[in-house]
């Protein structure tokens, strides 16, 4: 199966988001999946301060409001908190440059020629771009972890060697936690996507067979995917970047 131009570029990202978390070895690793505690008194309305969102933004641009550090008590979120994350995630600015970066990658690759070239072309697929962005996220971030009661949230572990953290992130597409904090089958995801790449059917004529149904479906899973390992380096190339800047910055002695 051949990814899509935007899982290149998360991919090539990823890597150099795991080589800057390399020089950060911890000398011990969370286990994420053995059983969670679950807080005793937790209500979906009151969310534990150390699982709220780790930073708005991935790269100052990639939304990333579904970010939660790993704790040992859960706490589950409400209905609509789940579906607050997934339209922040939708519509926060910085994912209608996203778009059009993307919409200029498909252009220059003359993806989908029945847009054609030109501006027209690329204000489709511009609309297509960000359309496929905000399907996916509302299926697998709010409609979906709401009718099957799962958590849409990625729980960074932040521990670890990067070998153990990136096999982690990858694997938190098929693994997720259910309302009550009980380890399950990540369904929202596949299942969420699954319908996000049939209703991209409407708009892309030329992808209409059963093969590039499920090359969507697969270059969706595998976008989420890499955009997870970029979630739980992020705040070490942070880390990483200001302490860089702030030594360089500090007096010579």
């Amino acid at each position: 199966m051949n990814f899509s131009s935007r899982s290149f570029f998360l991919l090539a990202v990823c890597c150099a988001a795991t080589g800057v978390a390399a020089a950060q070895q911890p000398q011990s690793a969370a286990n994420p999946d053995a059983p969670v505690a679950v807080a005793a008194k937790a209500h979906p309305d009151k969310v534990d301060p150390a699982s709220l969102p780790v930073g708005k933004r991935v790269l100052g641009v990639l939304p990333n409001y579904r970010t939660a550090n790993y704790t040992a008590d859960y706490h589950p979120i409400s209905k609509e908190y789940k579906m607050k994350i997934a339209l922040k995630d939708s519509f926060d600015y910085p994912l209608f440059f996203v778009g059009g970066a993307y919409a200029g990658l498909y252009q220059l690759e003359n993806s989908h020629p029945q847009f054609g070239q030109g501006t027209v072309g690329y204000f489709k697929r511009l609309g297509t771009s960000y359309a496929d962005q905000v399907i996916g996220n509302m299926m697998t971030e709010g409609i979906m972890p709401i009718l099957l009661h799962e958590d849409p949230r990625y729980f960074r572990i932040g521990r670890g060697t990067k070998w153990h953290r990136t096999g982690y992130a990858l694997s938190r597409i098929f693994v997720t936690r259910t309302d009550t904090g009980a380890a399950t089958f990540n369904f929202a995801e596949v299942l969420g996507n699954g319908i996000a790449a049939g209703i991209g059917l409407s708009y892309y004529q030329d992808s209409r067979d059963p093969k590039d149904y499920l090359q969507n479906w697969g270059t969706q899973l595998a976008t989420d995917a890499i955009s997870q390992v970029l979630k739980e380096f992020w705040p070490d190339i942070k880390h990483h970047y200001f302490k860089k800047h702030a030594q360089a910055d500090s007096p010579a002695d």
